[in-house]
């Protein structure tokens, strides 16, 4: 899908962070064919490397920075040498995140002798893994802004899009920092969308429902291939049937940094979830 949906981002200069993952390595690519210098941000450099490969070699402009979304030191790093590379962040898609196992239950609900069990409980929660997820999300968003927005005073058309989660609006089973970490990304959205209003910068969201990425593969396919029963419960709560491919994130991302055709809307998360959020079940 090569389209770029009237959106033109020639002369602007986008940051994207998590840049070396499936969703957000398809952000950059996007933002390349609309016309961005992208500067790819990932603690995996090597990952961010390769995706910006790809964009040079299809005609764009693209450099990977190494960065760790939770290290103010590396974000003010990195933040110097996109500027030397590239000059003023127009965009900055925060899209670094992420869940652990150690911040995840073993079952969707609690029985009666759970507890006593080998079984990972609520209250087995490891601490450190609970912190490290909502910190990824929500610290991983608010740094980055901090140090990129600041690009973004006093010059117009500049946005801001994160990245949230329809575990944002109904929280999936077993995973209870991830989805509290996104909830607190879609209010995190909201509350910039005002602080920010009076300098022009506008400031949107993106819910995505279900997409296969690296991260949750092991958790939706069999080592054979086949559906795990988490994925046939997906997709039964999903009215279209299926999970969403990447580029289907496309034409919402590129309509909400389209200063024409979006320029009134800020504090806004767009479920982009194939029906997830409008199916009852019954």
């Amino acid at each position: 899908m090569d389209l770029c949906f009237g959106t033109n981002l020639e002369g602007k200069v986008a940051v994207v962070t998590g840049a070396g993952g499936v969703l957000c390595g398809m952000f950059a690519k996007t933002l390349a064919k609309a016309g961005a210098k992208v500067a790819l941000l990932d603690l995996n450099l090597e990952a961010a490397g390769a995706v910006a490969s790809d964009i040079i070699a299809s005609g764009g402009t693209a450099k990977a920075y190494k960065a760790n979304v939770l290290e103010k030191n590396s974000l003010k790093e990195c933040h110097t040498a996109v500027l030397e590379d590239f000059g003023k962040c127009d965009i900055l898609i925060n899209g670094a995140g992420g869940n652990n196992p150690r911040a995840n239950t073993d079952k969707e609900y609690y029985f009666d002798g759970d507890i006593d069990s080998d079984t990972v409980t609520f209250f087995d929660l490891d601490k450190s893994g609970i912190e490290f997820v909502f910190n990824l999300n929500f610290v991983g968003t608010l740094l980055p802004t901090q140090e990129f927005a600041k690009d973004m005073l006093g010059r117009k058309g500049c946005n801001i899009l994160n990245i949230s989660s329809m575990n944002a609006f109904t929280p999936l089973t077993k995973i209870p920092a991830y989805s509290g970490a996104k909830a607190a990304i879609s209010n995190f959205t909201q509350w910039l969308a005002v602080h920010f209003s009076k300098v022009e910068i506008r400031v949107n969201a993106l819910a995505p429902g279900f997409f296969v990425t690296n991260q949750n593969r092991c958790l939706l396919f069999n080592e054979d291939g086949t559906p795990t029963p988490r994925t046939e419960k997906i997709l039964a709560a999903t009215p279209m049937g299926r999970f969403g491919e990447a580029e289907e994130l496309n034409g919402t991302l590129l309509f909400l940094l389209n200063n024409e055709a979006a320029g009134f809307i800020t504090g806004v998360v767009i479920p982009i979830d194939g029906g997830f959020s409008a199916y009852s079940g019954v």
